[in-house]
């Protein structure tokens, strides 16, 4: 008798997920857009603290496997989506936008890596609290 669920392979990455959570990159250019948080500082650390709490939230609560890699992933997709609304909409501006340096690229990719690597810890922290990394 065969099971309709197929477990996920030990290495797979849950891209769908991925995709899902670098999805929240947008929160920057629809807050810039509509005026919602304002903007400058205060603005900046509402939408990075609500996206890493969404982060942990739910690869944490989730039990998704492999939390560090799955968010470091999430990371690099969510600079790559950044980098691309800044291309789009140069009208709000940040590091990849068309007045921005090419190089400017690569270190932004690289900080979004480690802040998803970051995330990731703190997801494992959580599903080991839970018992759920068992």
């Amino acid at each position: 008798m065969t099971s309709p669920h197929v477990p996920a392979q030990p290495y797979s990455v849950p891209w769908a997920l991925v995709a899902g959570l670098s999805a929240m990159a947008l929160l920057w250019p629809l807050t810039g857009l509509t005026g919602i948080f304002g903007t400058g500082a205060p603005r900046a650390f509402l939408i990075i603290g609500i996206t890493a709490a969404v982060w942990i939230g739910v690869v944490g609560l989730g039990s998704v496997p492999r939390p560090v890699l799955t968010l470091t992933l999430t990371g690099v997709a969510y600079g790559l989506v950044a980098a691309a609304m800044g291309q789009l909409l140069p009208a709000l501006g940040g590091f990849t936008g068309p007045g921005a340096p090419a190089w400017t690229v690569l270190p932004a990719l690289l900080f979004d890596a480690l802040w998803g690597a970051v995330a990731g810890l703190a997801a494992a922290g959580v599903q080991r609290l839970r018992g759920a990394g068992r």
